[in-house]
């Protein structure tokens, strides 16, 4: 800022290094404060350096004399006595201080006073300064005071026998010298701090029964100290325990005394507080008493006119034909008729047109004397054009020098609260975020669609249950203000592809349903679903980027025959779910087929979790792998098998899928895990040459997530005793990619604990060469897709001979899956991948059927059979 020169002033340099400490210490402390705190904390070190030199002349005795002395001051200081019905605290440590001062002399007493104030403020305090300058003080006032008493016993000979009296009176002025100085100092500090003068008023305030205390401790010392000159210092011994059973005993006392007085304190409060509640209702009663004795007496003495003119509602005074006689100011203010001459006019010409026959009737009614008219709604037109709601009540009036009765109109502006109850009414029906109606609207339109479907031809509607594919994605990434930007732009594009009459709704999250009506057919409503496709198809524009959205919608058709709404939302669901089922960013039409595969589903996930939870687990069946140059077998695929006890066999392709949505792959992935060790172990166990077969289990994404995998993982080899060089754990390509980051950190512990990693159906998903480089697996499979159409020059041979050099430049085995005849295996052979499993090599086997196998051929001289080419079934991995 410029001075008052105008010239700009020199910025402020930083502050220092003393600044800052200053700062960050003493942040309340003005200069003098800190000028003086240091000062006292220089001299009370001086005090105490000097007091070490006078105590290192003492003798062992004399100095665990001093020890004991100064541990028995710090112990008391953690157990401050608080005078009855004051504010003011002591501690029996000063008794042990003024004994040390006239056993030992004053460089002990210091060093005691130090500890001891220093121990109480850190039990009374955080801060540094007022530790270290209660210590200071306390060995500056007993340094000085102490040798004072020094040279005063040593002037008078106090310490000869016959001066007993003389030392306990001279012990006692020492006591109260000594607290006088400690309190004066402890007050300078906070009075400089405050910027203030030194008062006596600071020292007289305090000077009471703590400096009584002060002088009783060093008379009780005095005493001590004549009692051990006399009897020596085994003497004392037994009063050790009966000094601290005393001061135990007032200790405690004292606590009890402050318990009782908080007691007594809180009892009178509330007592108080009772009684202050009891005044202010009497008050309070007496108040509106007298208010409403007022208000009558202002309502019986002022005039009628007054009231009128006054009233902040709008009223007017009309004939019994509806002229107006008279209106107050509020009516004039809500018709907007300030300046207008309303005498003679009807009041009806300020009233709706719709309304306008209402009020005509109603105000008959009260005119012929059938009583008072409540207060009725009706739209009233300001002279302005614009409309409000008023409130209308009216009754019989008569005046005293009137001809005939009059009617009195009250009429309050309700606008707002129309307003506020319209504002409710959507917002009860509509969406907050989007503005759509939500799922209580499109219910009663759905309900009122139903109803009126048998009405006749042109009646028919159908319902489209839309669900975003990858919105929990976006939200998940993105966060929820993108979300929610998202469902705006989608909604509003959604709303283009609607046809004149249909209804778009969001019921919650990313679920939105058109009510499509007036069909003529079917495919009016499956258009709408194409051009909600189609829209969806260009990016939508967001603030900060643009995101490709895509949907799956299911369409059920009134024709159905529907009596409730709830029946056809839920199977509009449930074809919106074949749609993502079927591959998503398409549409399903539903047919009663769907409600026997949910029902159908519903059971095997309740048989699932039955057999699941009873830890009965499912079979395992066991593909071998060989090697293909060689036709060594190396071990085997672990695959679930569910055979349900009345509907057969159930495939994997049906009850894995199950077990993932419904959270039950986890316990099947560890009873597979554990069951194939286990039967792996027992191989091993069978013959010495099998004990390098290893065993390959699929595992989900679900698992790869869970943070106690790995763990479970190592019990199951823990338990079965199976070397964990010998298990091989698979994810497929497309879990890996999209559960990378959270997979690391598993693949890596997997690593560690010696388990091999095998990407699965390589080749299908999206790898990044810097992922696959640095992630810690071991080998590729490649998924049968590639080798079922594996031919000579084709295009699946240059991605088989692409993969395999990609795993051998990375250093990964490549292990060909789906393997059925014989010139797919020569042709994988030729193209250098080393290992294969597949239905020409052998199916799928029960354990038993592995025994035989194993029976049959020695691991370490088992060639390829010569297997004739079968009939591919249906395969699934």
């Amino acid at each position: 800022m410029p001075d008052s020169a105008g010239a700009p002033r020199p910025p402020e340099p930083p502050p220092g290094a003393v600044r800052r400490l200053h700062a960050a210490l003493m942040p309340d402390y003005n200069r003098p404060a800190a000028v003086y705190w240091w000062s006292m904390v220089l001299l009370g070190t001086a005090a105490c350096a000097r007091s070490l030199w006078e105590v290192s002349a003492l003798s062992e005795v004399e100095l665990l004399q001093l020890a004991g002395g100064v541990l028995l001051a710090m112990v008391m200081a953690l157990f401050p006595l608080k005078i009855p019905r004051t504010n003011q605290v002591f501690t029996i440590g000063d008794l042990f201080i003024f004994l040390l001062l006239l056993s030992l002399g004053a460089g002990a007493a210091c060093l005691a006073a130090s500890l001891e104030a220093l121990v109480s403020a850190w039990r009374s305090s955080r801060r540094w300064t007022t530790r270290l300058g209660s210590a200071s003080i306390a060995a500056v006032s007993m340094f000085v005071c102490g040798h004072a008493l020094q040279w005063a016993s040593a002037s008078l000979a106090l310490d000869s026998s016959r001066q007993s009296a003389g030392l306990v009176l001279a012990a006692m002025v020492f006591g109260v010298l000594y607290f006088a100085c400690n309190a004066l100092l402890m007050s300078t500090v906070a009075r400089l701090k405050r910027s203030q003068s030194l008062r006596w008023s600071d020292f007289i305030s305090i000077f009471g029964w703590v400096a009584s205390a002060s002088a009783g401790s060093a008379a009780a010392a005095a005493l001590l100290h004549i009692t051990q000159r006399q009897a020596g210092l085994s003497v004392m011994l037994p009063l050790i325990p009966i000094i601290a059973l005393l001061l135990t005993t007032l200790h405690f006392f004292s606590r009890q005394q402050e318990a009782d007085e908080a007691a007594q304190r809180a009892a009178a409060k509330a007592l108080e507080h009772e009684a202050e509640l009891a005044a202010s209702q009497a008050r309070q009663r007496e108040a509106e008493l007298a208010a409403q004795h007022l208000r009558d007496l202002e309502t019986s003495e002022r005039r009628f006119h007054s009231a009128f003119t006054h009233a902040s509602i709008g009223m007017a005074l009309v004939s019994l034909d509806g002229a107006i006689h008279q209106v107050n100011p509020a009516l004039r203010a809500l018709l907007g008729c300030q300046d207008l001459n309303l005498q003679g006019r009807r009041f009806g010409d300020f009233v709706g047109a719709a309304d306008l026959q209402r009020l005509d009737a109603t105000l008959a009614l009260v005119a012929d004397g059938q009583g008072d008219m409540l207060p009725v709604e009706f739209c009233c037109r300001r002279t302005d054009g614009a409309e409000v709601w008023a409130s209308i009540s009216c009754s019989l009036f008569s005046e005293p020098d009137a001809a005939g009765p009059s009617l009195i109109l009250q009429i309050q502006d309700i606008t707002a609260r129309r307003r506020a109850e319209a504002e409710l009414q959507h917002r009860a029906f509509h969406d907050k975020l989007t503005g759509l109606p939500n799922r209580e609207c499109f219910h009663d339109a759905l309900t009122l669609a139903i109803a009126r479907s048998d009405a006749g031809p042109g009646r028919s509607f159908a319902v489209l249950f839309l669900d975003f594919d990858r919105f929990k994605l976006i939200n998940d990434s993105k966060g929820h203000t993108t979300g929610d930007e998202f469902l705006v732009q989608a909604s509003r594009r959604l709303a283009r592809c609607l046809r004149k009459g249909d209804l778009l709704a969001r019921l919650g999250g990313d679920e939105f349903a058109i009510l499509a009506t007036g069909l003529t057919s079917d495919q009016d409503a499956v258009d709408v679903a194409e051009r909600v496709l189609e829209a969806l198809r260009t990016p939508l524009r967001l603030s900060t980027m643009e995101i490709t959205a895509t949907a799956s919608l299911g369409i059920t058709f009134s024709s159905i025959g529907y009596s409730r709404p709830e029946d056809m939302l839920r199977d509009a669901d449930i074809a919106m779910y074949r749609a993502k089922n079927e591959g998503k960013a398409r549409y399903a039409l539903f047919d009663v087929r769907l409600h026997t595969e949910l029902a159908q589903r519903v059971r095997l996930e309740g048989d699932l979790r039955q057999i699941l939870l009873a830890d009965q687990g499912l079979a395992i069946a066991y593909q071998p792998m060989h090697d293909l140059h060689t036709g060594k077998l190396i071990g085997f695929e672990a695959l679930s098998r569910w055979t349900h006890p009345e509907l057969g066999p159930v495939s994997p392709a049906i009850f894995i899928p199950i077990a993932e949505e419904s959270g039950l792959i986890t316990r099947l992935t560890d009873g597979l895990i554990l069951q194939a060790c286990r039967q792996l172990r027992l191989w091993h166990d069978s013959d010495p040459a099998f004990a390098a077969l290893t065993v390959h289990v699929n595992v989900a994404a679900r698992d790869v997530a869970d943070s106690g995998f790995v763990t479970r993982v190592g019990q199951a080899l823990l338990s079965t005793g199976l070397q964990p060089r010998h298990l091989v754990i698979e994810l497929t390509e497309n879990i890996l990619m999209a559960q990378l980051s959270a997979a690391m950190g598993t693949l890596t512990a997997l690593r560690t604990l010696g388990v091999g990693l095998s990407v699965d159906d390589f080749g299908t998903g999206y790898s990044s060469l810097s992922h696959l480089s640095t992630l810690p697996i071991d080998s590729l499979k490649i998924d049968m897709s590639f080798v079922r159409h594996l031919r000579v020059g084709s295009k699946e041979a240059a991605v088989i001979r692409a993969i395999v050099l990609l795993g051998t430049s990375l250093g990964k085995d490549v292990i060909a899956e789906g393997i059925e005849t014989q010139a797919q295996m020569e042709l994988l052979r030729d193209l250098g991948c080393g290992n294969g499993q597949g239905y020409h090599l052998s199916r799928p086997l029960p354990p038993e059927g592995i025994d035989k196998l194993l029976k049959g051929h020695r691991a370490d001289t088992d060639r390829l059979p010569a297997l004739s080419i079968l009939p591919r079934p249906p395969l699934v991995h």
